[in-house]
């Protein structure tokens, strides 16, 4: 899930500016933080914070997380990397890249059936929750493609890697094929942030009051955005009212890229083979256009709707996306 504060709102928090890098746009609380880097504790708010925020993130990990992985912390020049390795060693590699304000456990209901043919390599995005140690801000698309390409070598992936991509992670993967298209083999990417469409005005303004941390619009916005997990599954739902409250509690004000549309061109350009899946209830955008339109400009790429699901389609209908997935990876 992607949530941005508002330029308005964000205006209106005292000495908060723009500082502008490559025509893209990042939160600093004046320009000396800028150009000195990070504190110790970077993302979060303090270290009481992230303690506070990475011991709720433990006691997750112990209850969700399906599977045996190993856990290893991939040095960069941005930092260590939290990455969860599972599934047989020496199958082909399949990246995970979550939503932003998400982290690895994400792919709790599909990291099962994605590790039985593939290695998988479960990622908490640098920069941003979860226990990766950022020791330098990425301040621009291209110190994210950066980090990423420097993730891969520290892997060891080699140049045929398999990417899956969600809403945040999904524009990444996007971007990254545009720039790095010999590294990837396929790349799914499931209702990526803007991308095809621009961000509802709804979905804007509800996100904009999530990341103030009042309870009462962290958990209207995910019953909007989550609303067929919401009928269904009121435990589940309340664990990720819960999860984003944390978030928005114990990080400091966002400061990743917000996502943009990719020019016609652009999208005609992408070489990767890959696979688009919306849920027909998405908030971030209208589905069928985002599906109409890669119809008419990128008809190389296979785009389908998620019957019964919104941005929550890969819990709602886990098993029908780990399907759909894992037969588009094995064409």
């Amino acid at each position: 899930m992607v949530l941005h504060c508002s330029e308005t709102s964000l205006k209106r928090r005292a000495t908060w500016r723009i500082c502008r890098v490559s025509g893209n746009r990042v939160w600093y609380r004046n320009r000396r933080e800028a150009r000195r880097g990070v504190t110790a504790f970077y993302p979060y708010r303090s270290l009481a914070a992230k303690e506070k925020y990475l011991s709720f993130y433990d006691s997750r990990s112990v209850t969700e997380w399906p599977i045996h992985s190993e856990n290893r912390m991939a040095p960069t020049s941005f930092g260590r990397t939290f990455v969860r390795v599972s599934g047989p060693a020496g199958a082909p590699p399949l990246v995970l890249l979550p939503g932003g304000t998400a982290t690895s456990l994400m792919w709790a209901p599909n990291i099962r059936a994605f590790s039985e043919a593939y290695r998988t390599f479960a990622i908490d995005p640098i920069g941003d929750v979860g226990r990766s140690e950022c020791c330098r801000p990425l301040r621009c698309l291209k110190d994210h493609l950066i980090w990423l390409d420097e993730l891969f070598n520290t892997l060891e992936l080699g140049g045929a890697v398999n990417i899956v991509g969600m809403s945040h992670g999904g524009w990444l993967t996007c971007q990254f094929a545009l720039r790095f298209p010999k590294r990837l083999n396929r790349m799914v990417l499931l209702a990526p942030g803007a991308t095809v469409r621009r961000f509802s005005a709804e979905f804007m303004i509800r996100g904009s009051l999530a990341t103030t941390g009042s309870r009462h619009f962290v958990g209207a916005v995910v019953h909007w955005v989550f609303a067929d997990l919401a009928r269904t599954n009121q435990i589940r739902t309340d664990a990720a009212v819960d999860g984003m409250l944390k978030t928005f509690q114990c990080m400091q004000p966002w400061r990743i890229i917000a996502p943009t549309v990719l020019k016609d061109h652009e999208l005609r350009s992408l070489r990767t083979p890959a696979l688009f899946l919306v849920g027909e209830h998405e908030k971030i955008y209208d589905a069928q256009k985002a599906i109409l339109r890669l119809k008419n400009v990128a008809p190389q790429i296979t785009a389908e709707v998620i019957p019964g699901a919104g941005h929550d389609f890969t819990i709602v209908q886990a098993e029908m996306v780990n399907r759909k997935v894992l037969d588009f990876l094995a064409q």
